[in-house]
């Protein structure tokens, strides 16, 4: 029998996130943001950055099932030096969990609104920072072939306030946020908020406090390897591209064979 690795501290995170406190939160927000440096704070270095109580960062970890601080950073270093080659036994839970993942995510994944709204929307908007940045760019891809007027950003060197204004109430949104989200993100879910475009939301547990009139798409990280990993996003992605392009009925159908059409005229893609 496979015996799978105990749940990492973010994982642990992400499984209590909706039961935290409004304190506790904060702590998770920023321990979520700076797991790879977990290892070296103390717990009275969690609080000051979190802005909470030394007493809160510990009755937190105590709810995460560790003693203290120091079982906390034990257990990132154990993971550091165990968990980043996946070879050999690594690997076996390494797919126990992506399979968890992926059965937890696709068991309970409702696609019809935000699939119909994008299928609907004047144009779609797909955004992605950091991390998050290729899955946005594979969704913008995807949806690209169901339907026109599908655009990605930021691009290089652009920034996103032409974007925002551009956007109306007949337009969709689909903002990919996985963590770590940068500062702004926020303010980005409310310009989007304020424009009256539709809005859909991916991401971990924690962009959950960000998807306020949004239809959100929880989809895990965590599989006890010291990096995240996006299998299950990636598969959300093209389930929703899916679910999209049988929205689009005939016209999707069409364009598809279009694109085709397009590939064998450039050359650009190369033969079966």
């Amino acid at each position: 029998m496979t015996t799978v690795p105990a749940p990492g501290i973010g994982e642990r995170i992400d499984a209590s996130y909706a039961d935290l406190t409004p304190q506790e939160k904060r702590a998770a927000d920023f321990i979520l943001a700076n797991l790879g440096d977990l290892a070296i704070y103390t717990a009275t270095e969690l609080a000051t950055h979190s802005g909470v109580s030394k007493a809160t960062v510990s009755r937190f970890f105590r709810r995460l099932g560790f003693e203290n601080a120091g079982a906390v950073r034990e257990h990132v270093r154990a993971a550091r030096s165990t968990g980043a080659p996946i070879a050999g036994g690594s690997a076996s839970g390494h797919l126990e969990r992506e399979l968890a993942n992926l059965t937890a995510t696709l068991r309970c994944l409702d696609l019809a609104e935000p699939a119909r709204i994008l299928a609907e929307a004047r144009s779609v908007l797909v955004v992605g920072f950091r991390n998050s940045y290729p899955v946005a760019l594979h969704l913008r891809q995807q949806l690209a072939q169901a339907r026109p007027g599908v655009a990605l950003a930021p691009q290089p060197g652009q920034s996103l306030g032409e974007e925002l204004a551009s956007l109306g109430g007949d337009d969709a949104v689909v903002l990919v946020g996985f963590r770590r989200r940068p500062e702004s993100f926020a303010r980005v879910t409310a310009g989007v908020r304020e424009s009256g475009a539709s809005l859909v939301l991916i991401g971990d547990a924690g962009a959950r406090r960000h998807a306020a009139s949004a239809h959100f798409i929880e989809c895990p990280l965590d599989t006890g390897l010291p990096f995240d990993s996006y299998a299950t996003a990636m598969s959300v992605v093209s389930l929703l591209a899916a679910a999209v392009l049988a929205r689009t009925g005939r016209a999707g159908r069409e364009r598809i064979a279009r694109i085709g059409a397009r590939y064998a005229e450039l050359a650009e893609i190369e033969a079966p």
